[in-house]
């Protein structure tokens, strides 16, 4: 009945009008439900809460609209726009239960304003990026979460980007395991952490199939050092099968031996037409 499907927005004097409870006795009540609803119903299609398919006998009861339209528009209190609503009803469909209350999400906004000091537009862009954001627990997984990133100096945590979103809602210990598994390498606290800052993405990275991989290459395969990964952490972020392994063999065969950075940086295009 309820679903995500992102569909053009009314114009704003198509917003839904919510029905004063209080003019039941009149006698044209009847006929001004009947209108406010279809509005209120339609709107929702619009914005792709509703499946615009729906039969009329399995439309969302009047109390359950109004429910919604409520939720809908502390959404837009806080700067979401129509066509928002269609990924965070999606990723998180309890937004959309009766048991559903907006103090179970006012809590996460108030971190990204007061703790994060993220701005409206930016607290907007880290939800839609992770809606799951929502539901995570302040004290539990955020703000000790916020608290080791900038422990590592892990900047511009604010930035709304995917990465920083999901960042953002990723547990504490599997941060640390990533931290842990480059002081195993041999790098220090300080080297480690500061690695991570450089690129932040390595805590989505897996150590079995990413991390290891790579490092194993890096020093046996490549018969490189820990220096040059430390010189150039963005290592772990290219392919192994798709770029490491093939640009290395090519520069073998050519008895080139380049930086990390100059041989992993360019395009395919001009990389192999500078090393032909």
């Amino acid at each position: 009945m309820l679903h995500s499907l992102s569909l053009p927005a009314f114009s704003s004097s198509s917003q839904p009008k919510i029905l004063n409870p209080y003019n039941l006795s009149h006698p044209s009540f009847y006929l001004k439900f009947r209108t406010t609803n279809q509005e209120n119903v339609r709107y929702l299609k619009a914005i792709g809460i509703i499946d615009p398919n729906t039969k009329p006998h399995k439309l969302p009861s009047p109390d359950t609209v109004t429910h919604i339209l409520n939720t809908v528009n502390f959404f837009k209190s806080k700067g979401f726009q129509d066509a928002d609503f269609s990924r965070l009803t999606s990723e998180c469909p309890q937004l959309l239960s009766s048991e559903f209350e907006i103090t179970d999400i006012e809590p996460v906004f108030k971190f990204l304003d007061t703790d994060l000091h993220a701005s409206v537009q930016e607290s907007r862009g880290l939800v839609t990026n992770c809606p799951e954001l929502l539901f995570s627990d302040v004290e539990y997984c955020l703000r000790p979460t916020l608290d080791y990133l900038r422990q590592l100096r892990v900047a511009k945590l604010n930035v709304p980007s995917k990465l920083n979103a999901h960042l953002l809602n990723t547990r504490v210990e599997k941060l640390r395991s990533k931290v842990k598994f480059l002081k195993s390498v041999g790098l220090s606290h300080q080297e480690a952490a500061s690695f991570c800052a450089r690129i932040p993405a390595i805590f989505g990275y897996s150590i079995d199939y990413n991390l290891r991989p790579k490092l194993e290459y890096l020093l046996k395969g490549m018969e490189r050092s820990m220096e040059e990964l430390k010189e150039f952490p963005q290592y772990f972020g290219f392919s192994l099968r798709k770029r490491i392994i093939p640009r290395h063999l090519h520069l073998k065969q050519r008895n080139v031996r380049l930086k990390l950075n100059r041989m992993l940086i360019w395009s395919d295009q001009r990389f192999y037409a500078k090393w032909k």
